[in-house]
């Protein structure tokens, strides 16, 4: 497909390089794994109270078009004797981020990855992105965000719990 440009143009000649070192860190989660990310940072902790950190940002690559989505990310769990170090999270977050990938999809893989690591009493993720695939292309809606969610355990059963994750993630004056 032609696009109108000259390819040997000055500006353009060294750009194959560059997209291919950009996809390569863009697309890094790929060759990481929860395991390796989190190590030795589970601690033993008799800690039965809801942990959230919230406002993780993140930028990832729709799989469909290739174009950035970003947004942020609210992380909780209610531990069961175990805890993550708090910087864990935001790092299995940019593992499901840095993959070619969809909304809906990486919001699962966060709360199930918890889930198996610490094998908590609940976990809740939350997710709101912005698309460019739908702002600059397509339907052209700027000021569009889609918001996706997964609840496990606790949060799913338990009304108060659910509750209480969504009344802390929508505070104000934090």
């Amino acid at each position: 497909m032609q696009v109108g440009e000259d390819p040997t143009r000055e500006g353009l000649v060294r750009t194959p390089e560059r997209v291919a070192r950009s996809y390569k860190e863009l697309l890094s989660g790929h060759r990481l794994s929860v395991g390796q990310v989190v190590g030795e940072g589970v601690f033993h902790e008799d800690c039965s109270e809801m942990v959230l950190v919230r406002d993780i940002e993140f930028y990832s690559l729709c799989e469909h078009h290739m174009l950035p989505f970003f947004g942020r990310v609210h992380v909780a769990y209610i531990p069961d004797g175990r805890i993550i170090g708090l910087s864990k999270i935001p790092r299995i977050v940019d593992i499901f981020a840095k993959r070619l990938q969809v909304q809906e999809r990486m919001t699962i893989q966060i709360a199930e990855a918890l889930q198996q690591t610490l094998q908590p009493k609940g976990v809740a993720v939350v997710v709101y992105a912005s698309h460019l695939c739908m702002m600059m292309r397509g339907v052209q809606k700027q000021n569009s965000s889609a918001m996706t969610s997964c609840l496990l355990g606790a949060f799913r059963s338990d009304a108060r719990t659910r509750s209480e994750f969504f009344g802390l993630v929508n505070a104000e004056g934090r």
